[in-house]
């Protein structure tokens, strides 16, 4: 896709700007619109054609000139400039751990290294001692970087990485002289995938806290270790990288670490315009160099004259200058999720019985919940038929007179089949509290083709939610192109709530689309698709998404009390008859 092999180039072009030292303003204006041209929803083909590139968030009438010249002649002359004077290895060498682009510059101008070979060459020959500032043990991690960057590390699922730092951060809270701790980078934000964890622990014993580090069960090779640093790998192949700091400063490096980078560029600039300079080390005033915040990471903010920004929102997308004017969103919680409305028991492919997947999901303390096993045509999963269901309504509602104060709405996951038809008759879909609408098969069809069934499927006006909207299945299917455009359109219009599904391998709608279902009025429903009881704790990546997608309570269904989603479930029929 075009739009990707652009986000590419200004990536590219950002890489070099900041090994040349050029102005950092400049340098987050590639980044920026790299940013948004690989998250873009839409169709880049008909923006450049109807000119309307400079609607993209991000894109000025610099970089839409360059991405036009790109369909025009494929390549933009500028980075064809840029990259004959600067080798394009230098860009990839600075993705090796340790080397970032102050240091790849003078490798280069000094030392005229240009490629990881090259570099790889010359440390194990000791030849890079002769730099300023790199000893002999600065030239082995170097090594042990090029060594790890040649093995590779594919991108980490959140649900893979997020358990194992909470692992090594409560073995680290154990050690006495651990004042804090937190991860950081894209971990901290939240992101669905992240390269590596990133830990910072406040402490004034460091070297008993990177001791204990390296000693974790966890850990299976050690890839380098300072005083202050150290990077490993565990054992199931996932870099960990700690920094340990001083109390003093935590909130001010937390707030650092935690990035983005996009994020941290802007703020810096804007903290220039007042005066300060903001580091990891703290926020200072730029004449007299007088620290005046750092320990606490809200104070960083507050200072600079603006609310405390939550991680999972640091983006440079909309944030800083919302916190600056007091417009920041109220975003929603996990504690505000009131139920889960996509719930499978062993009637389908669940695991639980029904009475003690509800008992399961009571004992959570939901208000309420839905159960939604498969319909027939998914057999792999026996689906339910007609007669089925309607003996699992009498069935859900006997077991419901058990509870006080605690509600089981009677649904299914019903298959929208390749001709956007459900697969069950609308007398019994009509007897249901709720039906959620997913597609399971014609995975390979267009993106029309896929549409215009999703379409189908909510203008019958049986449908309440689209479960996981576009089937990805991350590390294994991409999941199939969608017209947003339409099915924004169509979901408004028919109140049909789009799905973020929790479970880490889908996170479906992404953040991007989330936002975007927000800005066009579309509601959102965030669930587990629970097959057994360990699922329902996957909902916390499911708000992490709706975060990141800037949604409050309000714009989630199954964050609402039980009488105002019954309301809407009704509304929703009633409106029907005159649609």
């Amino acid at each position: 896709m075009r739009n990707k092999e652009i986000a590419q180039i200004f990536n590219n072009i950002a890489d070099l700007l900041e090994i040349n030292d050029e102005n950092p303003f400049r340098i987050r204006a590639y980044r920026r619109g790299a940013f948004s041209l690989e998250t873009l929803s839409c169709n880049l083909d008909t923006l450049v054609k109807e000119g309307r590139l400079t609607e993209i968030t991000g894109i000025g009438q610099d970089l839409s000139d360059k991405i036009t010249e790109y369909y025009i002649s494929g390549e933009i002359k500028y980075y064809k400039d840029i990259i004959q004077k600067v080798p394009q290895d230098l860009i990839v060498m600075m993705k090796i751990p340790g080397i970032g682009p102050k240091t790849v510059k003078m490798l280069y101008q000094k030392l005229n290294i240009s490629s990881i070979a090259k570099l790889e060459e010359m440390a194990k020959a000791g030849k890079l001692q002769s730099l300023p500032g790199l000893k002999e043990k600065t030239e082995q991690n170097i090594i042990k970087g090029i060594e790890f960057f040649k093995k590779g590390s594919e991108k980490i699922p959140i649900g893979e990485a997020l358990p194992l730092a909470e692992e090594i951060m409560a073995e680290l809270k154990k050690i006495e002289g651990v004042n804090n701790i937190s991860c950081a980078g894209s971990l901290r934000r939240m992101k669905e995938t992240v390269g590596d964890i990133d830990i910072l622990v406040a402490s004034g014993v460091p070297d008993k806290v990177m001791k204990a580090f390296g000693r974790l069960t966890v850990v299976k090779k050690i890839i380098a270790q300072g005083p202050t640093k150290a990077s490993v790998v565990t054992k199931n192949n996932i870099q960990v990288d700690l920094r340990v700091v001083n109390s003093d400063f935590f909130g001010a490096a937390l707030q650092y670490f935690t990035g983005s980078k996009n994020h941290n560029v802007h703020l810096r600039a804007l903290s220039q315009r007042k005066g300060l300079k903001v580091n990891e080390y703290g926020v200072f005033q730029e004449k007299t160099g007088k620290k005046i915040s750092g320990g606490i990471e809200q104070d960083v903010y507050k200072v600079l004259g603006m609310d405390w920004i939550p991680p999972e929102i640091r983006e440079d997308s909309g944030e800083i200058d919302a916190a600056v004017n007091g417009k920041l969103p109220n975003l929603i919680e996990v504690k505000d999720i009131k139920g889960d409305l996509h719930i499978h028991s062993n009637w389908s492919d669940g695991v639980h019985a029904l009475d003690e997947i509800i008992d399961i999901a009571h004992k959570r303390g939901y208000k309420y919940i839905a159960i939604t096993d498969h319909s027939k045509s998914l057999g792999i999963a026996g689906g339910l038929d007609e007669s089925k269901v309607l003996e699992q309504i009498k069935k859900i509602k006997k077991i419901e007179r058990k509870y006080k104060n605690f509600h089981i709405l009677c649904g299914i996951e019903a298959d929208i089949q390749t001709d956007g038809t459900l697969d069950l008759d609308k007398k019994v879909l009509e007897k249901l509290d709720i039906v959620l609408g997913a597609i399971h098969v014609g995975l390979k069809q267009d993106k029309e083709k896929i549409t215009a069934r999703i379409v189908c499927a909510i203008e019958t006006g049986l449908v309440d939610i689209i479960a996981h909207p576009t089937g990805r299945l991350m590390g294994s299917r991409s999941g199939y192109e969608i017209n947003w455009d339409r099915l924004f359109e169509v979901a408004k219009k028919y109140k049909t709530a789009l799905e973020i599904n929790s479970h880490y391998l889908r996170l479906d709608l992404t953040d991007i689309n989330v936002r975007r279902a927000k800005e066009e009025g579309v509601l959102i429903s965030i669930n587990t698709d629970t097959h057994f009881q360990d699922q329902f704790n996957m909902i916390k990546y499911g708000v992490s998404v709706a975060k990141r997608g800037w949604l409050g309570k309000n714009d989630v269904i199954n964050a609402w009390p039980y009488h105002k989603l019954v309301k809407f479930l009704k509304s929703r029929k009633d409106r029907l008859a005159v649609l």
